[in-house]
């Protein structure tokens, strides 16, 4: 089966970074998450994270607080800001700011396709590999 995961027309021409993530098929998207998942597994010495264990950790350096103890809600509001982080690579959010407290907030700019549960995992797994991959 071939999955293209983004239609030319969500993107913007200028935006030549997300042109990486239209032609990516599931089954690349899928070898480069195993190794991603692999990779920060051995850096932090732990098992093969899932989805909501990377969203935590994209979360977590978007804070930019540093590790520390973090409530069930804070953990909530983590994942949510990576959600808003990953889907601003697509430009369907953009950062408004931070608050008093340094926690950034966004707005939504754009609207988000309605992709199908096997099309939202593999946006989020391409995503989440484009994140990681820029930080190198």
């Amino acid at each position: 089966m071939t999955l293209y995961i983004f239609l030319a027309s969500s993107l913007s021409p200028l935006d030549s970074n997300k042109l990486s993530l239209q032609t990516m098929k599931p089954a690349e998207i899928n070898l480069k998450w195993s190794a991603l998942q692999q990779r920060i597994a051995e850096d932090f010495d732990n098992e093969k994270p899932d989805l909501k264990v990377m969203l935590f950790l994209i979360g977590v350096q978007e804070l930019g607080q540093g590790p520390r103890k973090f409530s069930k809600r804070q953990k909530e509001e983590l994942m949510h800001i990576a959600n808003c982080k990953l889907f601003s690579m697509m430009g369907f959010y953009e950062l408004e700011g931070l608050d008093q407290d340094g926690w950034p907030h966004w707005k939504r700019v754009g609207v988000i396709p309605n992709y199908t549960l096997m099309e939202q995992e593999m946006v989020l797994k391409s995503l989440i590999i484009d994140y990681f991959e820029s930080m190198e």
